[in-house]
């Protein structure tokens, strides 16, 4: 490998130990959050508002190894496919975000995973807040030291210059570095190979692992898709559509 992939290996290791390392009374405190919401049969939603972090709400739904019962909010207004451009505007929309826990029906007492490695623009700030004012248990994955960076007036942030660490009933952070990229090579001035899909991933994964040890000294079979891809995957994953395929919007 060159010195710059094995930089990048190196740094992703460091931050995935920086998340583990660091956040065992968050994790635990959301792991909790979820596992009541499976106890009662309700659904988990999730959602990444904002481009590349929608990545980090289809990381939690229908994945093998993943929870079932999980509701990704997956709004096409910054979905990249929509267009990379419009994604960044409409992102940045105040108001937008409201809307779109509108149109998914979300409501009181449910759980929210927000999910958004910068945690300053207007529409995860504004999920955030609805999701308070709605009686929701909110758990916040993102990046302090990087919302601490961010100027206030920037024109990414919402009016309100809040960050998402700062509202969410508990936060994770996700350790995500400033600029996001991390490799740098001589004579260029922009760096390479970004960090926060990387760290979104891993970290919600951890939530979903605890979780499922959770739900296991309890005594409850905890419901996880099985792939698809694998022999008897349909079979053992048939009951769960039968349960929740009017209830998942994205399931059908």
């Amino acid at each position: 490998m060159s010195r710059q992939t094995e930089f990048y290996l190196k740094k992703v290791i460091a931050l995935f130990s920086a998340i583990e390392g660091e956040n065992k009374d968050a994790i635990d405190r959301a792991s909790d959050i979820m596992v009541e919401a499976i106890e009662k049969d309700r659904l988990i939603h999730v959602i990444g508002p904002g481009g590349h972090s929608n990545i980090g709400a289809e990381e939690m739904f229908y994945r093998a190894g993943g929870l079932v019962p999980v509701n990704p909010i997956l709004d096409q207004g910054t979905a990249l496919i929509c267009g990379a451009f419009r994604s960044t505007v409409i992102e940045r929309t105040p108001g937008y975000g409201k809307a779109v826990l509108d149109s998914y029906g979300v409501g009181s007492g449910e759980p929210i995973v927000i999910i958004n490695a910068y945690g300053i623009n207007s529409m995860c700030i504004d999920v955030a807040l609805e999701a308070k004012k709605r009686g929701m248990k909110t758990i916040g994955v993102t990046s302090k030291s990087y919302a601490d960076t961010v100027a206030k007036d920037h024109p990414a942030r919402h009016p309100s210059g809040k960050n998402l660490y700062e509202i969410v009933d508990v936060f994770v952070d996700s350790h995500l570095p400033l600029g996001d990229a991390v490799v740098e090579f001589e004579n260029f001035g922009e760096k390479v190979a970004p960090t926060s899909t990387l760290v979104n991933s891993f970290t919600v994964n951890l939530l979903v692992i605890e979780t499922v040890r959770k739900l296991l000294e309890k005594g409850i079979n905890p419901p996880v898709w099985r792939s698809a891809n694998m022999p008897g995957g349909d079979e053992a994953n048939k009951k769960y559509f039968q349960k929740y395929m009017g209830r998942i919007k994205h399931l059908r």
